[in-house]
C-alpha cells in the first residue's frame, strides 16, 4: 500500500484543556477515542520533542514531529504543537516522514519570526494550508503553500523504489555523473542541503553532521538519489 494521506491534523497543548486537536482536514476524522489513545505521542514529554514519531492505533498510522518552543511570553513558558498526517495502518509512510519533519521546522521558524502559531488570527491560516497539503500531495506528490507575500513553502514526496539498497551511516556516496549538472536539477530542500557535502570521501554520518541534517533524513535523501 502506498503513502496516501487520509488526514492532516494540527494539535497543540491548551493551558486549561491540555492536549487537543485544534484543526483537522477532513473535519472530525480523528475520533476522540483515537486521540485519547495516541495523545502522549502527539503532545509529548521533553525526551520525545522535535523527533519524528510514527504510532499505529485503531487501524491508523499517525506521523508527527512534536515541537516545543520555550519562552516566558507563553502560558506555562512553552508552546507545544504538532502538525502531522494520518494514513492507513498498512501504508508505507517513509516518503512522508521528511515532509512532516520539514513542516515542523517551517512552523517553528514562522512562530519565532512572527508568532504565526501563537496568534489566533494567523493560526487560522493553517486550515487552508492543510487542505492544500492533503489534496495536492495525494494528487500530485507536491505542493506549494503561500504563507505571505514573501514566503512560500514547497513540499514534495520523494517516491521510494522497491529495489533501493539500504543506505548505512558508514557508506560513502559517490557521483557517477557530472556533479555540477546534478546540482542544477530542482531537488527538495534536504537533498539541496547535502549535495555540496557529497564528495566521494565523506560518509553518511559525516555528511549529516557537517550539513546539520538529521541522519535518517540524509539516508533517505541519498537512497532516493541511487
Amino acid at each position: 500500500m502506498g503513502s496516501r494521506i487520509e488526514c492532516v491534523f494540527f494539535s497543540e497543548f491548551h493551558p486549561t484543556l491540555g492536549p487537543k486537536i485544534t484543526f483537522q482536514v477532513p473535519e472530525e476524522y480523528i475520533s476522540r477515542e483515537l486521540f485519547d489513545t495516541v495523545q502522549v505521542y502527539i503532545i509529548t514529554k521533553p525526551e520525545l520533542q522535535n523527533k519524528l514519531i510514527t504510532v499505529t492505533a485503531m487501524d491508523k498510522k499517525l506521523i508527527g514531529c512534536p515541537v516545543c518552543i520555550e519562552h516566558k511570553k507563553y502560558v506555562r513558558n512553552a508552546l507545544l504543537f504538532n502538525l502531522g498526517f494520518v494514513c492507513d495502518a498498512k501504508a508505507k509512510t517513509c516518503s512522508l516522514e521528511p515532509i512532516v519533519k520539514k513542516l515542523a521546522g517551517y512552523l517553528t521558524t514562522l512562530e519565532l519570526e512572527s508568532g504565526f502559531i501563537s496568534n489566533d488570527d494567523s493560526k487560522q491560516k493553517l486550515i487552508p494550508l492543510m487542505t492544500i497539503i492533503l489534496e495536492d500531495l495525494n494528487a500530485r506528490g507536491k505542493c506549494s503553500l503561500p504563507i505571505d507575500e514573501s514566503n512560500t513553502i514547497h513540499l514534495k514526496v520523494i517516491a521510494q523504489r522497491r529495489d533501493q539498497p539500504i543506505v548505512q551511516e558508514y557508506d560513502v556516496p559517490v557521483f557517477t555523473e557530472c556533479k555540477e549538472d546534478f546540482i542544477k536539477i530542482h531537488w527538495d530542500l534536504t537533498t539541496q542541503q547535502i549535495l555540496p557535502y557529497i564528495d566521494g570521501f565523506r560518509h553518511i554520518q559525516k555528511i549529516s553532521a557537517e550539513a546539520d541534517v538529521e541522519l535518517n533524513l540524509v539516508r533517505i535523501a541519498v537512497q532516493n538519489l541511487l
